[in-house]
């Protein structure tokens, strides 16, 4: 895909085309463009948050977790849980 083809996937996420959020938030997995997840997540996505705290878990990323879980994710907190014992 080319960067004009994200960007006008970005315009039309921006506009509520919930294909074109869903298409980004696939495309970024992929890529594990954790900025764009980010981007995502702020702006309503859950699929984005599920998507992060899948990245963040599989690197054992554990300060992305506790982001994660202190924004409201109980799958980070729950993941967060599993690799130190810890809640949030």
């Amino acid at each position: 895909m080319s960067d004009d083809d994200v960007a006008e996937l970005r315009e039309r996420a921006a506009n509520g085309d919930s294909d074109a959020t869903d298409q980004l938030v696939e495309l970024a997995g992929e890529r594990g463009d954790i900025e764009e997840l980010r981007r995502l997540a702020a702006a309503g996505s859950g699929d984005a948050v599920d998507v992060l705290v899948e990245l963040a878990a599989e690197q054992e990323d554990l300060d992305e977790l506790r982001r994660l879980a202190v924004a409201g994710s109980g799958d980070a907190r729950d993941v967060l849980a599993e690799l130190t014992g810890e809640g949030a």
